[in-house]
């Protein structure tokens, strides 16, 4: 009968089959009553943690489930007082118990914390109870049937996740530092005590951790760096892991825990950096003496370590970026500072230089000559334009400072907007649009600055002026109950609605946009925003691609109004739009046709039409230079403008240096640049060498020009409207009829970066502005020459020897690097990293390269014949000739050819060769070495081999590459290399399937 009642509880059941039942308040089994046999089956055939207790003992029956819930208790529970059994944690359950026994009515604890010794130490445990009367057979309640389970894990990892979800949000405000970030991650920690009794923040300072915040009762005990000597483990953790600190009891005293137990583990998390480096602090925690250090409490101590480190590296970063925007902020205001000191010490020269300008121009009683007239207006009118540039930096510069100020002043502000917009009514009509202004007078008197809506008023017309090309432009001023507004529409290109937002950026520009110039400083609208916002007021944009464009500025009432004034200023002197009119005039000149009868025979410049009319694809007029000008005589006309002055001091043409041969016409020279003054003025200096000039406005009408009638050289500047300098030069190298056509590109763009631009779009030479009238010509005398080198030798280098010639003439059907431009060799510095260093240059006798002591190298064999074309040696008397054997080594990079003439001009000094001699070698090496770099195809050895060789008076440079030839489509070849080498020295070439030899040879004096 017991084996009955106690088989199905399988392994407690076995338990309590062996088990001496008489020993025990409920006595032998067999005199149990009903009621408790019953409640037993039920409690050992669920598998539900289930205790039952019965008699005034209290004694205990339980299933497996409930045996793991006590742990090492079990089975020594059995039959046992449960008051005994659960001594630690009764003061909790007795209520529960002598409540249910009490009043009959069962209950229920959803997370009922007991402490527990089940695993050897005072645990912290939560169980979800219920507590039900257990009867006899009378119905008399004798017991407590309990129905339990553990909810310990849920309990605590809920909690734990509160924590990290606390610790990852970001405080109210940004952080001011990293320190006060730690501070408030501590905090945060430290309202969770059970989970984390006490924390510290260590952070890295050099070779040392520094404690920057703690929590809890520890923080007198831990110290404040820890250099060498660690006994917490925070240098360990900082360089291999999480490392565990044992008897924690033993250096500080701190009691945690639902118990108040002493904290004996501590644990040092690394906090991560983020990267591969090495990590940022260590988290020193101390670890529950209620709970266990198990998998889940080391992965919430890692989870936490992360969260603190991400919270720490954002700080970070917030105080680095602060730090950067403070540095920006400090050299945006050095810069204003700058533009404003730079703006002002600009007035005085300029003050200095209008004034005697405009007395000489106004004195009738010594009046200027016709050309020395229009010198001084060229440079009156360019003068005036700087200072005007001058003005708009010091204004913005004001603006961005905080430090302009309006000054408001009554005016009548419909007829100051009406002599505004008459300024440009000429510049708009001769530009063939219509100009339209409705600026009726307005209700009540307004107070502006008139300074400030002078250059509203100004840089809107021009920008209208500026984009647009047919149609009309309108000026409208209105107002309503609430404002006065002003409008400037036009019928121009319109404005993609992508860019709007963008408008009023200070320096932006609309990319690839259509416009009479490209010339400002892209701070005009900008400016107009900031001043009608100095005003009180607002400027709106609306454009539609195509149409056109509105423009309209709003000045609140509120902000202008100036009723209870009676005082009316009279306008200024219209100074700043005056100057804005003229500037916007030379924008037309750039884009009139030419009359007819403009180019008379007579003149020695022609314009090319950019204005789009039925003639534009019709050849400009062509004219042959006249005589040399005498005094006071015309040499240039620019299109539909007065005559030119003579350039003061340009170079003349010397006798035997002109461009032009005896008996050959005179050089034919485009000009393609949108600013009128500069054409003007760079056709007078050519004009004056006898070479004949054409100008254009824009890329656009330069291009057609040229390919209707190809002149002799092209100078282009790089920033013109319609198509830039560099699209131009593009255009032309894919055109076969001007692949090989002298280009060089003038540009204010200054500096290394603008010029290989211009040589890798297939420039010859660049030359940024300012530029010197002298080194202009001369650059320009020698493309020609070259230019015209290179046409006479072609026919005779074409019929070489298809093993000499034709590997050379295949190199140059591609436009030429930067490199290989003759008229450039100093132009463009060549990259450091393809200038051979003192380790890279061998020389093969064991001396160095100048030197000429007895033990020379091997004698060289007599010079070779020269091929068809080749120059004749020239003869330096007196020179002192040393001797050199010298080798070189370059990558196969573009840089080559530009460090082979570096190292030719180091070694061969021009106070020891002649100049020409020199300059001669240093092309034909340049193009020997850019025909290996682009031509070598699969080579063995990834460099070029270039040695010099100096003995008895000849000069030897071979050139050896190590791979096999790609030849070029005879189409694509313009031949320049052989044509070069061939103009510059006697050259050989000698191929081979491991490489091709090219040699060159000159002699130094004979």
């Amino acid at each position: 009968m017991t084996d009955d009642l106690f088989a199905s509880g399988g392994e407690t059941g076995r338990l309590m089959t062996s088990l001496d039942w008489a020993r025990t308040g409920l006595g032998p089994v067999t005199g149990w009553p009903q009621s408790l046999r019953a409640a037993v089956r039920i409690v050992l055939s669920s598998r539900y943690p289930m205790l039952l207790l019965w008699g005034p003992d209290l004694t205990q029956l339980y299933n497996d489930a409930y045996s793991a819930l006590i742990g090492d208790r079990h089975p020594a529970a059995l039959g046992l007082d449960v008051r005994i059994t659960l001594a630690e944690g009764w003061d909790v359950l007795a209520p529960l118990i002598s409540e249910a026994m009490a009043t009959g009515v069962a209950s229920w604890v959803p997370a009922l914390q007991l402490l527990l010794n089940r695993s050897g130490y005072r645990e912290e445990a939560y169980f979800s109870v219920s507590h039900a009367p257990a009867r006899d057979d009378d119905g008399v309640t004798v017991g407590v049937l309990t129905v339990c389970s553990e909810v310990t894990e849920q309990i605590v990892g809920e909690r734990r996740l509160r924590l990290l979800r606390e610790v990852s949000l970001p405080a109210g405000a940004a952080p001011d530092d990293v320190g006060q970030t730690c501070a408030r991650l501590c905090e945060v920690i430290g309202a969770h005590p059970l989970d984390v009794p006490f924390a510290a923040v260590y952070l890295r300072d050099g070779a040392v951790l520094r404690r920057v915040a703690t929590t809890g009762p520890a923080a007198a005990s831990l110290p404040a760096e820890i250099h060498d000597q660690d006994h917490w483990g925070v240098r360990a953790a900082a360089a291999t892991g999480t490392a565990e600190v044992t008897e924690a009891d033993d250096r500080i005293s701190v009691r945690a825990g639902p118990w108040g137990d002493p904290v004996r583990l501590t644990l040092a998390q690394p906090l991560p950096s983020g990267g591969t480096g090495d990590p940022i602090g260590v988290l020193l925690a101390g670890v529950s003496p209620s709970r266990a250090l198990d998998a889940t409490y080391r992965s919430f101590f890692a989870l936490l370590g992360q969260q603190v480190a991400v919270a720490v590296r954002t700080a970070r970063a917030y105080q680095e970026e602060r730090a950067r925007a403070a540095a920006l902020a400090e050299l945006d205001r050095a810069k204003t500072d700058f533009f404003t000191n730079v703006s002002h010490e600009f007035r005085t020269p300029l003050t200095l230089m209008l004034g005697p300008l405009a007395d000489a121009l106004a004195d009738e009683s010594a009046p200027l000559g016709p050309a020395q007239r229009e010198r001084v207006e060229l440079a009156w009118r360019n003068a005036g334009r700087l200072l005007g540039l001058v003005n708009d930096l010091l204004t913005f510069a004001s603006v961005e400072a905080g430090r302009a100020t309006a000054t408001a002043t009554v005016v009548d502000l419909s007829a100051y907007t009406r002599d505004l917009s008459a300024v440009f009514r000429a510049a708009v009509e001769r530009a063939g649009l219509r100009l339209v202004v409705d600026c009726p007078p307005l209700p009540r008197p307004v107070a502006v600055d008139p300074e400030h809506w002078e250059r509203i008023v100004t840089n809107l017309l021009s920008n209208a002026l500026k984009f647009t090309f047919v149609g009309e432009i309108r000026v409208t001023l209105r107002a309503d109950a609430d404002a006065v507004r002003l409008s400037v529409a036009d019928t121009g290109i319109g404005v993609d609605p992508a860019e709007l937002p963008h408008l009023f950026d200070r320096f932006h520009r609309v990319r690839g946009a259509r416009s009479r110039s490209h010339e400002g400083t892209g701070i005009g609208l900008a400016l107009v925003r900031e001043l009608t916002r100095l005003q009180g007021g607002d400027v709106t944009v609306d454009s539609t691609p195509g149409e056109g464009t509105t423009f309209t500025a709003t000045l609140p009432w509120a902000a202008v109004d100036a009723s209870d004034r009676s005082r009316t200023v009279a306008p200024s002197a219209l100074v700043a739009a005056r100057a804005a009119a003229r500037e916007a005039t030379g924008w037309l000149e750039a884009h009139s046709t030419m009359p007819a009868e403009a180019a008379r025979p007579a003149d020695a410049v022609r314009s090319a039409d950019a204005a789009g009319s039925a003639d534009a694809a019709r050849p400009a007029d062509t004219a042959r230079p006249a005589d040399p000008a005498g005094p006071g005589d015309p040499a240039v006309r620019s299109p539909g403008g007065p005559a030119a002055p003579e350039v003061p001091a340009a170079p003349s043409a010397p006798a035997g240096r002109d461009a032009s041969g005896p008996g050959e016409p005179a050089a034919r020279i485009m000009i393609a640049d949108d600013n009128a003054d500069m054409r003007a003025y760079l056709a007078r200096l050519l004009t004056a060498q006898g070479w004949v000039v054409q100008t254009a406005g824009d890329g656009e009408a330069a291009l057609r020009a040229i390919l209707a009638d190809p002149p002799d050289l092209l100078i282009t500047d790089v920033m013109m409207p319609r198509s830039d300098g560099f699209s131009l030069v593009r255009a032309l190298r894919r055109e076969e009829v001007t692949e090989g056509l002298p280009i060089v590109m003038l540009s204010a763009r200054a500096g290394g970066e603008s010029g290989v631009e211009g040589f890798d779009a297939g420039a010859d030479d660049y030359i940024a502005k300012p530029f010197a009238a002298a080194d202009l010509i001369a650059r320009l005398r020698n493309s020609l020459r070259l230019a015209r080198i290179r046409s006479t030798a072609r026919p005779r280098t074409t019929g070489g020897t298809p093993s000499s010639n034709a590997p050379l003439m295949a190199a140059d059907a591609a436009p030429a690097p930067a490199d290989t431009v003759p008229t450039a060799v100093d132009s463009v510095p060549a990259p450091a990293d393809t200038v051979p260093t003192a380790g890279d240059t061998v020389t093969r006798t064991g001396r160095s390269p100048m030197s000429a002591g007895p033990e020379a190298a091997e004698p060289l064999p007599e010079a070779a014949e020269p091929l068809p074309g080749a120059v004749t040696p020239i003869a330096v008397p007196g020179s002192d000739v040393p001797e050199v054997d010298v080798v070189w080594t370059y990558p196969l990079t573009l840089g080559a050819a530009a460090a082979v003439r570096n190292d030719l001009r180091a070694v061969l000094p021009e106070d020891k060769i002649d100049h020409d001699l020199l300059y001669d070698l240093q092309i034909a090496t340049s193009e020997a070495v850019n025909n290996a770099v682009e031509h070598a195809q699969e080579p063995t050895r990834p460099h070029v081999e270039v040695r010099l060789r100096v003995q008895a008076g000849l000069i030897r440079i071979e050139v050896q590459d190590f791979g096999t030839w790609r030849a070029r489509p005879p189409a694509r070849d313009r031949g320049r290399g052989a044509v070069l080498m061939n103009a510059f020295g006697n050259v050989r070439v000698l191929p081979s399937p491991t490489g091709t030899l090219v040699t060159i040879e000159r002699r130094w004096a004979t």
